[in-house]
């Protein structure tokens, strides 16, 4: 749970026999209610914490309890009394006003460690709450554990295919997002003609794209001829449950309004949500969405 971007991703998905009951500690997004509809899908059964002020899409009917950020002992106490045996954290939690916290008697003997390790970064933050949990007993799962139909595959997806003449934009996208992801500083950054045009920090991706679309024509693409691209890496040091890179529809949008030619992750290391939803939108703007092997960081075109 960190500034702006989605949490719940992990190292693939999990096999055999049944899985144990979910806990989803949902913060905002539409993470958590794909989530959920998975598990009503699967026959899995689930119980979902909502965090209060965070938790925008994960409608009141779905089963479970709304607790605030800062009351472990009540996260906590309710995925017990629920049987639940696995958690996965979801949806984007921005940073909250430390003095602004209520915490419960165990949120007390948290608090002190998580201002500690926030003050590392945001991931040494997460790795920190995703110990406590697991210290409690409780297994971890990211959320590409839970649907590994979320993540993003090889190539291209839908219609749209980049051109040798995004080659270079691709690979220098990559190469800066791993650079300010090295740095904690955020996962995603755009280039156009191997310039630097924006990398992402606290303010998110949608806004990230918005300030590129503010941009003169001259740096930057058009509608009538797209240049440059969005790319997004997990960052190399992140706990892998959590926090991968996330893009939807309004991303596509946004890259589609900033005069870009596409989007570029990593395989298996970024969520797609509303898959239909991002192909359809990706063809109707003519806009590329691809996966690259994030060993080799191969650019097929």
């Amino acid at each position: 749970m960190s500034g702006g971007r989605a949490v719940g991703s992990g190292a693939g998905a999990l096999t055999g026999g049944a899985r144990p009951k979910l806990g989803i500690v949902a913060g905002g997004g539409g993470l958590p209610l794909a989530l959920a509809q998975r598990c009503r899908t699967s026959g899995r059964p689930f119980h979902v914490i909502r965090l209060r002020g965070f938790a925008d899409q994960a409608p009141e009917d779905l089963p479970g309890d709304t607790i605030g950020i800062a009351e472990i002992g009540k996260v906590m106490g309710s995925l017990r009394a629920h049987a639940c045996e696995a958690v996965c954290f979801a949806g984007y939690v921005k940073r909250p006003d430390l003095a602004a916290l209520k915490p419960d008697l165990r949120g007390l003997t948290v608090l002190p460690g998580a201002i500690a390790a926030a003050r590392h970064g945001d991931d040494a933050l997460m790795t920190y709450l995703v110990g406590v949990f697991e210290q409690e007993g409780f297994q971890i799962e990211g959320a590409d554990d839970v649907d590994e139909g979320l993540t993003l595959g090889h190539g291209p997806m839908g219609r749209i295919v980049p051109s040798s003449a995004n080659a270079l934009d691709i690979r220098r996208g990559l190469e800066v997002a791993r650079v300010i992801g090295s740095m904690d500083i955020g996962q995603g950054a755009v280039v156009v003609d191997g310039l630097v045009l924006a990398v992402e920090a606290q303010e998110g991706t949608d806004a990230m794209l918005q300030r590129c679309a503010a941009l003169p024509q001259d740096i930057r693409g058009t509608a009538a001829d797209r240049r440059g691209v969005l790319a997004k890496c997990p960052k190399p040091m992140q706990e892998m449950r959590i926090d991968l890179p996330t893009i939807g529809v309004s991303t596509v949008e946004g890259v589609a309004a900033a005069g870009l030619a596409g989007i570029v992750g990593e395989t298996g290391r970024m969520l797609v949500m509303d898959r239909a939803g991002v192909v359809a939108a990706a063809d109707r703007l003519g806009v590329f969405v691809l996966g690259v092997d994030p060993e080799t960081a191969d650019v097929e075109t």
